[in-house]
């Protein structure tokens, strides 16, 4: 069962570290948003594509607040979320199994 065991370790630690890098990518987008950056730009061209469809599921159902988009902030709420309940589940159940 120890193979299983570090299926569940291996999935786990790919699934944290895509999690953190896509965290990284929403706190990269917000940041530049603000400077009011180039649309034709390669970089941001690929923040956008990358984190829009999240974003936008998130802004549809919470809209602006007071004028204010929070989607980045609930976005990364949610990266957190999962970071500890889904990842750290998987991580267990590999313990046990190892």
């Amino acid at each position: 069962m120890f193979v299983v065991g570090n299926i569940f370790q291996g999935v786990a630690y790919v699934l944290d570290t895509v999690l953190f890098l896509y965290m990284w990518l929403i706190i990269i987008r917000a940041l530049i948003s603000w400077v009011n950056p180039d649309p034709w730009n390669p970089i941001v061209q690929f923040l956008s594509k990358a984190t829009d469809p999240v974003l936008f599921i998130i802004r549809r159902r919470v809209g602006l607040l007071g004028g204010i988009d929070v989607s980045p902030i609930l976005a990364i709420l949610l990266i957190m979320f999962l970071q500890y309940a889904v990842v750290e589940t998987i991580r267990d159940i590999g313990t046990q199994l190892q």
